[in-house]
C-alpha cells in the first residue's frame, strides 16, 4: 500500500482556491483541510489479530454572508468539487438565520509566522516490523509475573498527518505532524479472581517510545497489583490522583473555562476571572511552542496565533479559553483556544512519586476512573474509583468498587501538593495531584 500523504502543497493549492471561490460568490470564507496516514496492529494473546490501514483527508468550508453562514464538506479536492462545496455552503449561508457573534476572526489575531516546532518524524514502519515490536512487548507481559493469564491486547500504532487553514482576510498556514504509540493490556488471575490492566507510550518521534520490554512488563506489573482488590468503608479521606489521570482532573477545570461553556452559563467559573481557584502554590502553564512536544501547534483551530500564558497563575484563574465566537458572545478577545488548549505543565513542588505518598500518609491513591459524574455548572463531581489503601505512605493493598465525591470548587481548593512525576503522554502534562478529603462511597 502507497504509504505516502496526498501532497502539502496541493492541499495549500485546495484551500487558495476554496477562498477564492467563495471570495468570487461575494462572500467570505474560511478553509480547514486535514489529511493522515497511517497503519496500526493489534495481537491477540500472541497471534496477530488485526492490521489497519488509514488514509483520510477531507476539506471543510465555512461560508459567511454577513451573520449568516453555510459549512459544507468534501473528501475530493479537484477544481469541481472544491466549487460544488462552496457553492453548498454558500446556499445555506443564504438561508441561514443571521447570528451577530459569527464571523471570520479579526486580522490582527491571525498567525502570522508559522513556526517549525519539530513536530514531524515519520516512522518507516511496516506491518512485519510493528508485530516484531508488538510480539517483544506481548512476551514481556506473559512472563512477568505467573498470575499473568492471558495477554489481552497489545498495539503499535504510528501516524502522520497535516492541517491547513484559509480564510479570505489572507491567512494560509500549514502543518504536519506524527503520533505514534505501543500498548499492552493485560490479564492477572489468583484465587478465582481477575484483574485487567494496561500500560502504553506515546510521542511524535519514535526513538522517545518506552522500549516494548518496559511497557509490557509495566502492564503486568500494574494488573497484578491489582489483585485481592477489596472494598472501603464510608469514610473521608485524603486522594492523590496518579499522574497518569491527575490531567483529567485538571481537563475539568479546562471544560468550565471554555468559553461555549460561559457564554451559555453552564459553568461554575463564570465571574471567577482574576479569583482564587487553587491554592498560591499552584500555576498552570500553556507553552503551545515546545518542540516536538504531543501537544504543540502553531495556530489555533481559526489560524489564531498560539502563546504561551498562564492559565492559572499563582492559584488564580488567569484567563478564560476563548475561540473567536465564544469571545465575541462575551465581549472579551480571543485567546487562540479554538480547539483546545496546548501543553498544559502543572507547576509542581518537586516531589517525586515515593514522596507524594509520604505527602499523602493515610488515605487513598487513586490509579483508574470510571464513569462521567461531572457537573460543570454546580461543580459538583462524584466518580467510581479504584487504587490502594495508603497508610504511613506506603500501598498497602488494592481498593475497587469505590466512589469519590466533593465539589471541584472545593477539590482544586484542597490541593495540598502536585508531584514531579510529570505525564509526558498528552496535551496536559501533569503530576501526582493530593487533595485535602474526599468523601469516599464503599461500604
Amino acid at each position: 500500500m502507497d504509504t505516502s500523504l496526498f501532497p502539502l502543497e496541493l492541499a495549500r493549492d485546495a484551500a487558495a482556491h476554496a477562498v477564492d471561490a467563495a471570495r468570487a460568490l461575494g462572500a467570505t470564507a474560511a478553509v480547514a483541510i486535514s489529511a493522515g496516514e497511517g497503519l496500526s496492529v493489534t495481537l491477540r494473546n500472541g497471534e496477530l489479530e488485526t492490521i489497519e490501514h488509514h488514509r483520510d483527508k477531507s476539506l471543510a468550508i465555512t461560508v459567511y454572508r454577513g451573520g449568516s453562514k453555510g459549512s459544507a464538506s468534501s473528501t475530493d479536492f479537484g477544481a469541481d468539487a472544491i466549487a460544488a462545496t462552496v457553492a453548498a455552503a454558500d446556499a445555506i449561508a443564504r438561508h441561514a438565520e443571521a447570528d451577530p457573534y459569527a464571523g471570520l476572526i479579526a486580522p490582527e489575531y491571525l498567525a502570522r509566522d508559522v513556526p517549525d516546532l519539530d513536530l514531524d518524524h515519520p516512522w518507516d514502519l511496516d506491518v512485519a516490523a510493528a508485530t516484531a515490536l508488538a510480539k517483544r512487548a506481548d512476551a514481556a507481559a506473559a512472563a512477568a509475573d505467573p498470575r499473568i493469564a492471558q495477554v489481552d491486547d497489545t498495539s503499535v500504532s504510528r501516524y502522520r498527518g497535516y492541517r491547513v487553514y484559509a480564510n479570505s482576510d489572507g491567512f494560509l498556514g500549514a502543518y504536519t505532524g506524527t503520533r505514534h504509540g505501543l500498548s499492552c493490556t493485560a490479564v492477572a488471575s489468583a484465587d478465582g479472581a481477575m484483574q485487567r490492566g494496561y500500560w502504553y507510550t506515546a510521542a511524535r518521534d519514535a526513538t522517545q517510545l518506552e522500549a516494548p520490554e518496559t511497557v509490557g512488563a509495566t502492564a503486568a506489573a500494574r494488573t497484578v497489583a491489582k489483585l485481592g482488590a477489596r472494598k472501603l468503608k464510608t469514610c473521608t479521606a485524603p486522594v492523590l490522583f496518579e499522574s497518569r489521570i491527575a490531567g483529567g482532573l485538571v481537563g475539568h477545570l479546562l471544560a468550565a473555562a471554555s468559553g461555549h461553556n460561559l457564554y451559555r452559563e453552564a459553568s461554575f467559573l463564570r465571574g471567577r476571572l482574576g479569583q482564587a481557584v487553587m491554592p498560591a502554590f499552584v500555576t498552570i502553564r500553556e507553552e503551545p511552542h515546545l518542540a516536538a512536544a504531543l501537544g504543540s501547534a502553531p495556530f489555533d483551530g481559526e489560524g489564531v496565533a498560539t502563546r504561551d500564558c498562564d492559565i492559572v497563575a499563582a492559584g488564580v484563574l488567569n484567563t478564560y479559553l476563548l475561540d473567536g465566537y465564544s469571545a465575541r458572545r462575551l465581549k472579551m478577545e480571543p485567546t487562540g483556544h479554538s480547539g483546545g488548549t496546548h501543553n498544559l505543565t502543572v507547576s509542581d513542588q518537586g516531589d517525586d512519586f515515593e514522596a507524594m505518598l509520604k505527602k499523602l500518609d493515610c488515605g487513598l491513591l487513586v490509579t483508574e476512573l470510571m464513569g462521567f459524574g461531572i457537573n460543570l455548572v454546580t461543580g459538583d463531581y462524584s466518580r467510581g474509583a479504584s487504587g490502594f489503601w495508603v497508610e504511613n505512605g506506603a500501598l498497602q493493598y488494592p481498593v475497587e468498587e469505590i466512589t469519590i465525591a466533593g465539589t471541584l470548587q472545593s477539590m482544586y481548593l484542597g490541593i495540598v501538593a502536585t508531584g514531579a512525576d510529570l505525564d509526558l503522554r498528552g496535551s496536559t502534562r501533569s503530576g501526582s495531584i493530593l487533595i485535602d478529603a474526599m468523601t469516599i462511597a464503599g461500604d
